[in-house]
């Protein structure tokens, strides 16, 4: 039987790279009228054929798929020398399982409410350095709120020299000056020369080093005087044990807290800055935000924000619209697999396009407008609505993602009077393998929300 691939561009593979790195949604979509919901790219190092997929009842088959059949991990492409080859995204198979299985319980319940005080404070800290009546872009405060929550919700470290360096370093090798030359060295491994302090890759390395020796001075710390009260992630983490009993080594520590500051900084940072764009842009958001807000009072509990639909629909629109990872994780097939008619043989990439089934006419009609509605008026399935992923490799912080984005929304859009800068709409653009807004949304502080302004507008929308 002859093998045939789905359809896709026939132009050279360093141009459609080229196309893929510099203007990816477009040619997502250029390809999906083209094409449909099944298309072949060759991109990367080796140019490996990727079947990009959007279609749900396809991404459902694949997230449901036993990992010896499909799965993720290091064979399918997910290798980071900034997270190591002990992480999550690296392993596969039964490594992986039980790095999960490890990891997922400080994400949930109680252990998450014991970190909205320090989400509350730290977004109050930022905001307070706000300048009424001057421009400044929005992305810079978002991204310092969520590498400090991370800091010290994840670490567990408070203000003092390691605090600082290790949030110093971070900025930086987190938000490269060149972004596109940082991923091009992710994607072409041959550009990963050590030409010294001065080069591209030599400076990410000897970051890299340095972030490493804080990391690793902090575990030794740690395991020298155990401190049974503290109820950060990275104490839950070196508490754990697996079925046999055995603890985390000081590798796979590094290795998933790195993850986790990958995986939750940036992503968290981009999708706060353009709900605050979306909700300042759009009155009637605004409006009916504030309504539902302010209905809980002074001081709300955290578990009342967290259960409010509206601010849970703006949340889910803004991560439906622009998702910040444009893709799931790689699939590498292991054992023949029929999909959409296919029959794909070990060896094949597959990719569940999140973007492109965000932008599915058929789900989201008018799928380029912004309408938290739609997240009122119906549940989607995990196959048509996936910021975070599926299968056996959904981001196990999504519950805590949310809940920091929530709370931050909640304490900025309730006490601040904000306004987006007029001139040519936000649009999204690659950031290294992520997508984020142009510009880190342009905004402007106009004032502050007082106790009479609040019972106003909510009188004034309830009349």
């Amino acid at each position: 039987m002859t093998v045939k691939l789905p359809d896709g561009p026939i132009t050279h593979p360093w141009v459609q790279t080229f196309q893929w790195l510099t203007n990816p949604l477009e040619y997502m979509e250029a390809c999906t009228k083209r094409y449909g919901d099944i298309f072949t790219l060759r991109i990367g190092p080796v140019f490996t054929p990727q079947v990009f997929i959007s279609n749900p009842q396809a991404i459902q088959q694949i997230f449901s798929s036993d990992p010896k059949v499909l799965d993720s991990g290091s064979a399918a492409g997910i290798k980071s020398p900034l997270v190591g080859q002990q992480s999550m995204l690296a392993l596969e198979g039964k490594p992986h399982q039980r790095q999960r299985k490890l990891l997922t319980p400080p994400f949930h319940g109680e252990r998450m409410q014991a970190y909205a005080q320090e989400i509350n404070e730290i977004t109050v800290a930022v905001t307070e350095k706000w300048l009424f009546d001057k421009a400044f872009s929005v992305l810079p405060s978002m991204q310092e709120i969520s590498l400090q929550v991370i800091l010290k919700a994840v670490f567990g470290l408070n203000a003092g020299q390691r605090y600082d360096k290790l949030k110093t370093l971070l900025l930086e090798i987190l938000n490269p000056k060149q972004p596109l030359v940082f991923i091009l060295m992710f994607v072409f491994p041959a550009l990963q020369r050590d030409f010294g302090a001065w080069s591209p890759w030599g400076h990410f390395l000897r970051l890299k080093q340095q972030i490493d020796e804080v990391i690793y001075t902090e575990i030794q710390e740690r395991r020298e005087k155990v401190d049974a009260s503290c109820s950060d992630i990275l104490s839950l983490m070196m508490a754990a044990r697996d079925e046999f009993g055995q603890p985390m080594t000081d590798v796979e520590l590094r290795d998933e807290l790195m993850t986790l500051l990958v995986a939750g900084h940036e992503t968290t940072a981009t999708v706060l800055a353009w709900s605050l764009y979306w909700i300042h842009s759009l009155p009637e958001v605004r409006s009916k935000l504030l309504q539902e807000l302010d209905s809980l009072g002074e001081n709300p509990e955290p578990n009342a924000i967290l259960r409010l639909p509206y601010l849970n629909a703006v949340c889910s629109e803004t991560l439906r619209l622009y998702p910040v990872a444009m893709l799931a994780l790689n699939r590498l097939v292991k054992s023949p697999i029929e999909i959409m008619g296919y029959q794909l043989e070990p060896g094949t990439l597959i990719i569940p396009c999140i973007y492109l089934t965000h932008h599915r006419e058929d789900l989201y009609p008018n799928s380029k407008e912004f309408q938290p509605e739609r997240f009122l008026e119906r549940q989607f399935s995990t196959s048509e609505f996936l910021p975070f992923g599926g299968g056996n490799r959904r981001c196990i912080g999504l519950a805590f993602a949310m809940f920091e984005m929530k709370l931050v929304l909640a304490k900025i859009v309730s006490n601040f009077q904000m306004a987006v800068i007029d001139g040519e709409p936000v649009q999204p653009v690659r950031k290294g393998a992520l997508l984020g807004p142009s510009k880190g949304v342009p905004m402007v502080v106009t004032g502050r929300r007082t106790q009479n302004q609040r019972m106003f507008e909510t009188n004034v929308s309830s009349a």
